[in-house]
């Protein structure tokens, strides 16, 4: 979304199979993480969610199946507060939460495995708003600040390749806050086709290019819009910067003049939005 060195701007530069499991076994030699444990190794389809908003926000959506559900004491209460008992959590020692996720996991006493969500087709994808689109855009906190503001400002779907992308699960649905829930996330082979079939359904594809002609803002926007992101430091890829419509900037009056990508997002969609409405 952004030209090199920045994320998309000159000032800024229901759920998935989508960011499919990338995680290799730990190879001989590599050290162990610094609590000096293991992370547990789990199948590929099992989707792995702790922490309040996460774990809840999955409780809450039909659509996700709940395989095993552990919890403390305190956030079982804090489950039966919610009305959020089904499936009846297992008790146990923050302890035995620890040893299941990594050492730097904040918990707050829930886990769950899950299946993951269906990834709907890309011509099922509703054409009365906005659609993300992340040309490569890999690290799982950004990915996950993404969801959760796309979940927020009612993003129809985020669209990614099968390749370059994280999985759905642990350090991503924790940044993402339950906005996995709520936003559909489509994976798709080729990402400039992909766009191409947007087009053809009536989106107007905006990428997000610190080198873009016009202002974010200046652009005349109605819906369908879909906002193409790309990875920091090399932004959008040359054949995805050719596909889009606009490549748009956003300017900023302060002294830095770069976001990363996802308060970069979350600004975009801010901005659109608000075009939209007008």
């Amino acid at each position: 979304m952004a030209s090199k060195g920045s994320t998309a701007a000159k000032g800024f530069k229901p759920g998935s199979r989508a960011f499919a499991g990338k995680g290799a076994p730990r190879r001989p030699g590599r050290p162990a993480p610094r609590s000096g444990r293991e992370r547990p190794r789990h199948a590929e389809n099992t989707v792995i969610l702790y922490g309040w908003h996460p774990v809840s926000e999955a409780l809450r959506n039909p659509a996700r199946r709940i395989r095993r559900l552990l919890a403390t004491e305190n956030a079982a209460k804090r489950l039966a507060e919610a009305g959020l008992l089904d499936p009846s959590p297992e008790i146990v020692r923050p302890a035995e939460i620890d040893r299941l996720v990594s050492a730097d996991a904040v918990h707050q006493g829930l886990y769950a495995e899950c299946d993951p969500l269906e990834s709907p087709e890309l011509d099922a994808v509703p054409t009365d708003g906005i659609v993300l689109v992340l040309d490569q855009v890999t690290d799982p906190h950004n990915v996950g600040a993404i969801v959760r503001s796309a979940a927020a400002f009612a993003v129809r779907a985020i669209v990614t390749t099968n390749r370059h992308s994280p999985e759905a699960t642990g350090v991503l649905a924790k940044a993402a806050s339950g906005g996995l829930e709520h936003t559909p996330l489509v994976t798709v082979q080729n990402l400039a086709r992909a766009l191409e079939g947007l087009r053809d359904r009536g989106f107007t594809l905006v990428g997000l290019d610190s080198n873009g002609d016009v202002e974010l803002g200046d652009i005349e926007l109605t819906a369908p819009v879909a906002l193409v992101l790309g990875a920091e430091g090399k932004g959008l890829r040359q054949k995805t910067r050719e596909t889009c419509d606009r490549l748009a900037r956003i300017d900023l009056p302060g002294r830095i003049d770069s976001l990363n990508v996802s308060n970069a997002a979350a600004l975009a969609l801010y901005v659109a939005s608000r075009a939209i409405k007008r």
